[in-house]
């Protein structure tokens, strides 16, 4: 299973890819897409869909794992997130990947152990989850990788699901 999850926003997006291969956990990759300001709305949304099909085709995602946005005080960029939102979507269908949604507390709950955590923890335990990689300028990319590891966790959980149900209807 390949999992791709995203931290979506308009400036800086974080992203991981995860594989789950023999049992083991391997993060693949990790970065973040910054979207050029002086570009215009519709060049930018082209920019984020060209960036994510490409990770997608060179991994060969299976699944989508992204953050849900909450409304906060600008409804503008709201607005906004979802047209980022909708071309994840449009890619999901496209490639045949599942799709995971994860609301912002549901991430850290699974990471730390703590919905309410800081972005500090959640990136204190990526690092122990994952100490080869060095520490990223953005948390974004933290934040993502924790996402895409709920996907994984979401995924398997999906999988033993759908096993045991054949298990038991045989």
């Amino acid at each position: 299973m390949v999992i791709l999850g995203i931290d979506p926003g308009f400036s800086i997006t974080g992203f991981g890819v995860i594989s789950n291969e023999m049992g083991k956990t391997i993060l693949r990759e990790h970065g973040y897409l910054k979207l050029p300001t002086t570009k215009s709305l519709p060049e930018r949304i082209g920019i984020f869909h060209a960036f994510f099909e490409e990770k997608i085709n060179k991994h060969h995602v299976e699944a989508i794992a992204l953050e849900t946005p909450f409304l906060g005080k600008n409804a503008q960029n709201f607005l906004k997130l979802g047209y980022l939102r909708g071309i994840l979507y449009l890619l999901s269908d496209k490639h045949k990947a599942e799709l995971y949604e994860f609301a912002p507390r549901e991430v850290k709950l699974a990471v730390t152990g703590f919905g309410g955590a800081e972005k500090e923890q959640v990136a204190r335990v990526i690092y122990r989850l994952f100490p080869a990689i060095s520490i990223v300028e953005k948390a974004d990319v933290t934040d993502a990788i924790a996402i895409t590891l709920c996907g994984l966790w979401k995924s398997k959980q999906k999988n033993s699901l759908a096993h045991n149900y054949l298990q038991m209807n045989r």
